[in-house]
């Protein structure tokens, strides 16, 4: 009996680390289930959500206006922000942005507020305004919302501050992406996702229509051109990764069950950075081609069809600021990712600023009565 009671400690101890090592577990690990749970049950959820919080009647559709309004239209002075919960992402929110099927979408945290109105100021400045931003924090949820941004919460809590590349945030990030993938593309919407530290040039949705059967088009790193024109890139010739930093997806069964395994590989092992997880599934089979004329490719486990977007149009920072593919070929391009370059976010800023594709604010310019 003695023994026994000197062991009773013991196992208090080990049910605590137990109680403890689980509520961590669904705290890192179970953000997937969560966002699963929202994707099979969003309608639903929103219905009740609204029930429950914002009551009914002229509530209900001040709530809906804020999804439906022309983008830039900011609230009504002196009007009171709904709760954040209304900010939860819902099929029903995409349904009010979306244009024939389709949603664009770029995410981030405070620190690229800048990058994030830059974004969304050349898309409306083109006509168009099918497209949400998810925030991940709170500060930003409130900023795009007075400025007329559709937002929505992503839940991440992240904090304000520029998370620098390869940092255990910026690796978070690229989770949460994968996870906003997952429940976007189980709303059945075709989504064109966007890192915030690139720019459209030209409205991409009519290229991206000219491929109908790809279930994935991806940007790529690749540096040397495999075509002359605006084609996709000769599969068989690319020899730089795909970039996640843009790319369309359609809500197939296949690309949405290659998006859960890209989840599933990242939640058992967070030492695998996003990009190079998309990249090892894609390539577990590549090959042969779809067809003759297209340009897509067999991938992932042969039978998702791939394109990859020729990056003399869909730029990387080397094929747009350094090389000026776009130019040499005589083509218009479509967009610039501001990757290949040095000295950070400021480094992105400061490359949009030289090409005269980044929109500041006026009280940059001011020189405080000084020349």
């Amino acid at each position: 009996m003695a023994e026994s009671s000197k062991m009773k400690p013991v196992f208090i101890v080990i049910q605590v680390c137990v109680v403890v090592g689980t509520l961590v577990t669904m705290l890192y690990l179970g953000r997937p289930v969560y966002w699963d749970i929202m994707a099979r049950t969003g309608t639903s959820m929103e219905e009740s959500r609204k029930d429950l919080h914002l009551g009914a009647g002229s509530q209900r559709s001040s709530i809906r206006s804020v999804w439906r309004k022309p983008i830039w239209q900011v609230p009504i002075k002196g009007s009171k922000m709904p709760s954040y919960k209304a900010f939860v992402l819902t099929k029903k929110m995409v349904e009010y942005r979306a244009k024939n099927n389709i949603i664009i979408v770029t995410f981030g945290n405070y620190a690229f507020m800048d990058f994030i109105l830059n974004w969304v100021k050349h898309l409306t400045d083109m006509g168009v305004q099918n497209l949400l931003v998810g925030a991940m924090d709170t500060k930003l949820v409130n900023s795009l919302y007075w400025k007329g941004i559709p937002v929505f919460d992503m839940g991440s809590n992240m904090n304000t501050n520029d998370a620098g590349w390869g940092t255990p945030t910026f690796h978070k990030m690229g989770r949460e992406k994968v996870y906003l993938i997952n429940v976007l593309l189980s709303f059945g919407y075709e989504l064109l996702l966007c890192d915030t530290d690139m720019v459209w040039l030209k409205d991409p949705l009519p290229y991206l229509a000219r491929f109908p059967a790809a279930d994935i088009l991806s940007s790529s790193d690749q540096a040397l051109p495999t075509v002359p024109d605006d084609r996709l890139e000769t599969w068989e010739k690319v020899t730089g990764a795909l970039n996640v930093g843009i790319f369309h997806w359609r809500p197939s069964n296949v690309s949405i069950r290659f998006a859960q395994q890209w989840n599933k590989m990242l939640v058992e092992d967070d030492q695998i950075w996003d990009q190079n997880g998309f990249n090892d599934l894609i390539r577990m089979q590549f090959g042969p081609s779809v067809d003759a004329e297209s340009g897509l490719v067999y991938a992932f486990d042969g039978t998702l069809k791939l394109g990859v977007l020729p990056a003399s149009i869909f730029c990387s920072g080397h094929t747009y600021f350094v090389q000026a593919q776009y130019e040499q070929l005589g083509l218009e391009p479509y967009a610039v990712h501001t990757t290949f370059q040095y000295a950070g976010t400021a480094g992105k800023r400061h490359r949009l600023r030289e090409a005269k594709l980044f929109y500041d604010n006026p009280e940059y310019y001011d020189s405080q009565g000084e020349l």
